[in-house]
């Protein structure tokens, strides 16, 4: 996935509505979401809903689905059966929907400077071909601040460390003025002050009453840090509070044999599959 390629679909995803959202209803709503690829079902029966401020972590084993779920929400793939509502209305038309791919996924030589990503987020609200306001440059500026990359404006994005280009994505959801933010894996590769500062942000977000979906794969993070919770396998194990969802029973049925179960003096240790990044399923668009 290029910069361009990312900047040219979320414009035509984002530019579509502009209404005003209503505050009785949820901000996501999945409904029987079923997806497959190539007549293999990697998502089925998925069902539940989140509202303002809501921060969801997904978890599961490598190939559950976390990615596709991500995707089908953004808007990026499109479901085989079931229904996708953002403030009741398809992810399509809206403009206040961040998604953030898996750093993996990004061509990061792609010529272009930190800054000029941010200014990705605006496009929605200026349209593709227009050169950005002052109120723009402000929006960036106040977003680059927020996440404290305001001297690595006008570095090239190649010259990031991981940490650093995860808040970059940050401060573009940010000069989005997104409401719902997805992000991929986000802390896939970070080290612990990186992972720090990701949830410094996050709970900015949750202040301003942002919703925010996260895949990962480390399971004392989503138990730590995220309410609710959603376990996947293809299929929707649990969601819910995280020492509702998590309980030795679930994760055994989630991750199988990928999955020991050791009791220590302190509770039980869940040792899993969380080397490795989900991937891109067999005949999955890129």
């Amino acid at each position: 996935m290029t910069i361009l390629s990312e900047l040219q679909r979320t414009s035509r995803h984002w530019s579509k509505q502009r209404a005003p959202h209503p505050s009785d209803i949820p901000v996501l709503r999945v409904q029987d979401l079923r997806v497959a690829y190539d007549g293999r079902v990697a998502l089925e029966g998925i069902s539940f809903s989140l509202h303002r401020g809501d921060r969801l972590a997904v978890v599961g084993p490598n190939g559950a689905g976390k990615s596709t779920l991500l995707k089908v929400i953004a808007g990026v793939l499109s479901p085989d059966d079931g229904k996708v509502d953002v403030f009741g209305h398809e992810p399509g038309g809206h403009i206040c929907i961040a998604y953030l791919p898996q750093r993996n996924q990004v061509d990061w030589r792609f010529p272009v400077r930190v800054a000029d990503v941010v200014m990705m987020g605006r496009v929605g609200r200026m349209g593709l071909f227009r050169n950005p306001r002052r109120e723009d440059h402000q929006r960036v500026h106040q977003a680059l601040e927020t996440v404290n990359l305001t001297d690595l404006a006008d570095r090239q994005i190649s010259q990031l460390s991981g940490g650093q280009q995860q808040r970059m994505f940050i401060a573009r959801a940010l000069a989005q003025e997104a409401e719902l933010v997805l992000m991929d894996e986000p802390l896939s590769g970070l080290d612990v002050q990186s992972q720090e500062d990701v949830f410094v942000i996050l709970d900015a977000l949750r202040q301003q009453e942002v919703t925010v979906l996260v895949s990962l794969h480390d399971l004392e993070i989503a138990a730590r840090h995220f309410d609710p919770v959603l376990l996947l396998n293809r299929q929707l194990v649990g969601f819910g509070p995280a020492v509702q969802v998590l309980t030795p029973e679930n994760l055994l049925h989630a991750y199988s044999g990928h999955l020991r179960l050791v009791e220590t003096g302190e509770g039980t240790l869940a040792l899993g599959d969380t080397c490795c990044d989900e991937g891109r399923h067999a005949g999955e668009p890129r």
